[in-house]
C-alpha cells in the first residue's frame, strides 16, 4: 500500500504533515514530494504520470492560491487525486478551493475542505480499504476510539457542571 502527497510549495508541510503521520498510523507508505504546477510543470507531469509505476495506489496533492496541482496531476494520471486546497493567500483559500472544486467533467479531483489534510488521509485510506480489506478494520476501530473519547469529553463536562452545580 503506497499513497503519495504532493505540494507546491514547503511552505504547506506544516498542514501536511498530519496527512502523512494518519497514513503511516494506519500502516500505508508514503512518498511526499514538492513540485509546482506552474514553476516545475515537468516535474508534475513526471510526478503523476509515473506514480503508477512506483506503486503509488492514491495521490494527495495540495495547493494554495490557483491551485491547479490537483487538476495537473489528474490529467497526467488514472490514479484517484485528493485535492487539499492550502490557506495561502488572503482569500483564505477561497480561491484555492474553487479551483479544486471547479475541475471540467472527466478530469475528477476529490476537494476537501481548506487545510483538510487529515481528512484527505482518511479519504485516502477508504480508498485503499477497497483493494486491502485490514484497513477495514482499522477504520472502524479508529472510528470507535473517536467516539470514546468524545464520550469522555461529555461524562467530564458532566462532571464539571455537576461540581459547579448547573446540572
Amino acid at each position: 500500500m503506497k499513497a503519495a502527497i504532493i505540494m507546491g510549495s514547503d511552505s504547506d508541510w506544516p498542514i501536511l504533515e498530519a496527512a502523512e503521520k494518519t497514513l503511516r498510523d494506519f500502516g500505508i507508505e508514503t512518498e511526499v514530494t514538492v513540485a509546482s504546477a506552474h514553476r516545475t510543470p515537468k516535474a508534475v507531469e513526471v510526478f503523476a504520470a509515473g506514480a503508477r509505476e512506483r506503486g503509488v495506489e492514491v495521490i494527495i496533492a495540495a495547493a494554495g492560491a490557483a491551485a491547479h496541482l490537483g487538476g495537473v496531476i489528474a490529467a497526467y494520471t488514472t490514479l484517484p487525486v485528493i485535492g487539499i486546497p492550502i490557506n495561502a493567500t488572503p482569500l483564505g483559500g477561497l480561491d484555492a478551493l474553487f479551483s479544486f472544486v471547479q475541475m471540467p467533467g472527466g478530469v475528477p479531483v476529490a476537494t476537501m475542505a481548506i487545510n483538510g489534510a487529515k481528512n484527505a488521509a482518511l479519504f485516502a485510506v477508504e480508498i485503499l480499504a477497497v483493494k486491502y480489506p485490514d484497513l477495514i478494520d482499522k477504520l472502524a476501530a479508529y472510528r470507535k476510539t473517536m467516539a470514546d473519547e468524545v464520550k469522555a469529553k461529555g461524562e467530564k463536562l458532566k462532571k464539571l457542571r455537576s461540581r459547579a452545580g448547573q446540572e
